[in-house]
């Protein structure tokens, strides 16, 4: 008779075994057949983003089910933590702000199924895609546009009774190399000749023009609101411009351009913005403000601001986050909080709480997002939404940024179960004190 040690054994290596086929099924199912991005891998950075993800999600599949029953890899045979479920009990995230604005999150396709679309049904009314409607996801190679992924979400979004967002015509990242390429397949940056230079402008343009006008007439009877450009500010940068080859090639004529291509295509209901990080800081601020006035003089049609809001406990203040809100609505625009999340770190912390989050920051987590919520309330007149960048602390993108560590910047934690930030935004009432 096999002794339980050896049962356990048994069962550890069929289950790393099960994992590791999952990781590769993983894998082959994000592989990009039309990709032909510069390094090499036929991926599109989306779909590289993406197998990071869910292979580090098999992975820690494998750290949970591996251990025996009642134990885990790394608590040394504690009791395990609480499987991941939705919580039918608790309010409505959007339902608590149906008078104020809309509650959106970002998501990936595969959130589409599962207790992540539950969690989503139930607490949000607007979706943005974190990936799969970025340059490189849905045109990879010239006039090969892939729609796939980004359908999914637009479709999950009509059956769940949501609206979507679009996330991002435009930006440095994450967008095809060949763009950026002449006629010849050379960079267009590395051209010093003036006539070939106005010529490689044309053809970027065009190329823009195109990009913009074949998704937006893809999308523009479900679609109403569209990050058009993204990231373009850089104080530290020449003329306080990103100096990234669509600036260098075009100069802010690419800016122009996309709003342009994106207000005839998708008509005078479309809403249109422009969208940073870091807007809390004055010289951010203000050189957006003095780029977005410039465009509004030329009547470039603008409708709106998107602050990203990626903060932490420790700051930026509430009181600077809505004072951008404020600057940018005397100009008339709108302004929307696009990818709310607060890390639990301060920006050059390297540290790493690990599995056990102080009770104390969790606190400080919850004091903070109920200001900033309070905040967005008592100026529900020049702010119309709100974004999480995710929704649950089980797939955030600061678990890798700047270092691979735990984070937790959400409401909901990776049980997918409420955390004190929940209740301090919905009814802080019911908070510990």
């Amino acid at each position: 008779m096999s002794s339980p040690i050896i049962k356990r054994r048994h069962t550890l290596l069929i289950t790393l075994l099960a994992t590791a086929i999952v990781v590769t099924v993983l894998l082959l199912n994000r592989f990009e057949p039309n990709g032909t991005e510069a390094d090499g891998t036929g991926e599109s950075p989306a779909a590289q983003q993406m197998n990071e993800m869910e292979v580090e999600a098999a992975m820690e599949s494998i750290e949970q089910t591996a251990a025996p029953e009642g134990e885990t890899a790394e608590n040394g045979g504690q009791a395990a933590p609480a499987e991941p479920s939705v919580q039918t009990d608790i309010p409505s995230l959007a339902e608590t702000y149906a008078d104020y604005f809309p509650i959106g999150a970002a998501i990936e396709p595969f959130q589409t199924t599962g207790l992540k679309a539950e969690l989503l049904k139930k607490h949000v009314n607007w979706l943005v895609a974190e990936n799969a409607m970025k340059p490189a996801s849905l045109q990879p190679t010239e006039r090969n546009f892939t729609w796939e992924n980004a359908d999914r979400i637009v479709e999950f979004a009509k059956e769940s009774g949501m609206e979507v967002r679009f996330h991002t015509l435009v930006w440095h990242s994450q967008v095809g190399a060949w763009f950026f390429k002449d006629a010849e397949g050379k960079p267009m940056v590395d051209e010093t000749e003036p006539g070939k230079r106005e010529a490689n402008k044309k053809l970027l343009l065009e190329r823009l023009d195109t990009h913009v006008r074949t998704i937006v007439d893809r999308y523009k009877d479900d679609i109403k609101s569209w990050d058009v450009v993204n990231e373009v500010i850089e104080p530290g940068d020449l003329d306080g411009m990103r100096a990234s080859d669509w600036y260098k090639i075009t100069g802010t004529d690419y800016i122009e351009t996309a709003f342009r291509a994106a207000r005839e295509a998708g008509g005078p209901d479309a809403k249109l913005y422009i969208n940073d990080y870091g807007t809390d800081n004055p010289a951010k601020r203000d050189r957006l403000y003095e780029l977005v006035k410039e465009m509004l003089d030329k009547g470039v049609p603008i409708d709106g601001v998107g602050h990203q809001t990626h903060i932490g406990i420790h700051g930026p203040s509430v009181d600077s986050i809505i004072e951008s809100m404020r600057k940018f609505s005397e100009l008339g625009l709108d302004n929307l909080v696009t990818e709310l999340d607060m890390s639990i770190y301060a920006w050059n912390d390297r540290s790493d709480f690990g599995a056990d989050i102080p009770d104390n920051v969790l606190k400080k987590q919850a004091d903070r997002y109920r200001e900033l919520f309070e905040a967005f309330k008592a100026n529900k007149d020049i702010l119309s939404g709100v974004v999480f960048w995710g929704i649950a602390d089980d797939h955030t993108w600061l678990s890798s940024f700047p270092m691979k560590r735990t984070e937790a910047p959400l409401l909901f934690d990776k049980q997918l179960h409420a955390k004190p930030a929940f209740w301090a935004v919905v009814d802080s009432s019911k908070l510990v004190k």
